[in-house]
């Protein structure tokens, strides 16, 4: 049931669909015995270069949160290549495609399009373009993009296999998942209606969510005289500002909020511009992360009330904005449901040992906070993101593919 609207943060009943306790699945062990499935890994495996130089290409384009448009374009020419049908680039701009299925339902996995501003900095600079050099790629823009190669491998290797799914497949590469998942909320809304679940690709599986952590941010605003220092005194913004920060900062961490990795943090203090005058506005920053819907509603509540008293006291307006509310959830029974217990057999297959979390922190967590199963594949993509010296791993990439197209066979029923 929904615990808290406002919260954004979903706890469903069940994990039900047919990727419920009682869905259909293939083994993993027979899937991996199929000799179509193992021609297709195979094919994985000989794509090491043509992968490399894909994504080379591909990281090249700055694509910072919000400017996404000629990274999508290129995402839908090589989605267009491998043989995808329906492919578009949709309004966020997110790039799709797809494998038609029978049933009218889907499975779908989604990469990141967009980098941080950082990466669009560190790409203007550099004295080169990224390169492929030995089993790596390097350059600003590598490390995010080697998902986005990942999965359309898997899609080209599925393509190729013969094998023909119950469910449609889809395959987004979706923007501006730094910036508030915009494109996630967009291919959630136009899927949400018969998507069986979505699958975030994050990485080569070593570590799987399957719950998703709620994050909240405010800006707390004030607002009150201004004036020269010689006709200052109070009230005062920042008098206001600094009781409600003390305040906020000494509200009690119940015992229980260890358990929901229940986080309260204020980062930014900002008012005023002049030493010699008292400002008429100010704000602080206010971050609040639990998996539990509840305990962020009651953080909320008591911060609401502290700014109630102190705005009392020293006559200055205090209002809490949200700036980002991204929505998390716990699904009960995921880490049991055939999606989670697959994908992990999956990567044990491939030579991991996965790690599971109901903390998740990405893409997955517009699914899972609206009550749809999701999980998010974490784990080896490279190393050094968002610095000058990014680079992928071109192994770590073929495993991610690998990984996509298993999963895609085994819950796409595949045949």
């Amino acid at each position: 049931m929904l615990r808290n609207v406002l919260s954004g943060i979903l706890v469903c009943t069940a994990a039900g669909g047919l990727f419920g306790q009682s869905a259909r699945r293939r083994p993993v062990s027979d899937l991996v015995a199929d000799p179509a499935v193992k021609k297709s890994l195979a094919a994985l495996d000989a794509m090491k270069v043509p992968m490399a130089s894909r994504l080379a290409e591909i990281a090249a384009i700055e694509s910072p949160s919000g400017q996404e448009q000629r990274r999508a374009a290129k995402t839908a020419e090589y989605m267009r290549a491998i043989g995808l049908s329906d492919v578009i680039v949709d309004a966020a701009p997110n790039a799709i495609g797809r494998i038609p299925g029978r049933s009218g339902k889907a499975l779908v996995f989604i990469s990141t399009l967009d980098d941080l501003q950082t990466v669009a900095e560190h790409q203007k600079a550099a004295p080169r373009p990224p390169w492929v050099e030995g089993d790596r790629v390097i350059g600003p823009g590598s490390n995010t993009s080697s998902t986005t190669i990942s999965m359309l491998a898997a899609a080209e290797a599925l393509i190729g296999s013969g094998l023909r799914p119950e469910h449609d497949l889809v395959f987004a590469a979706v923007a501006q998942e730094e910036t508030g998942m915009t494109g996630m909320k967009k291919l959630f809304q136009d899927y949400r209606e018969r998507a069986l679940a979505f699958v975030d690709i994050l990485g080569d599986g070593r570590s799987i969510s399957y719950g998703a952590i709620g994050i909240h941010w405010w800006q707390v605003k004030a607002s009150g005289p201004g004036g020269h220092t010689l006709g200052g005194g109070l009230p005062n913004v920042n008098q206001a500002i600094g009781r409600s920060v003390d305040r906020i900062l000494q509200l009690p961490q119940p015992e229980r909020e260890k358990s929901s990795r229940t986080v309260l943090s204020i980062s930014i203090i900002n008012s005023g511009a002049v030493f010699n005058h008292k400002p008429e506005t100010g704000w602080f920053s206010l971050d609040i992360r639990s998996t539990d819907a509840g305990v962020i509603s009651e953080i909320e509540d008591a911060v609401r009330h502290i700014l109630s008293q102190v705005s009392q006291e020293t006559g200055i307006k205090l209002e809490m904005e949200p700036f980002q509310l991204t929505p998390g959830g716990q699904i009960p029974g995921a880490a049991e449901s055939p999606l989670v217990k697959t994908s992990v057999e999956i990567a044990r297959f491939l030579g991991l040992d996965p790690t599971l979390s109901n903390s998740g922190s990405s893409n997955m967590n517009v699914a899972v906070g609206a009550g749809v199963s999701a999980i998010g594949l974490g784990g080896n993509r490279g190393g050094e993101r968002g610095t000058p010296k990014e680079w992928a791993d071109v192994p770590a990439m073929v495993t991610t593919a690998k990984h996509v197209f298993l999963l895609a066979v085994a819950m796409g029923n595949c045949n």
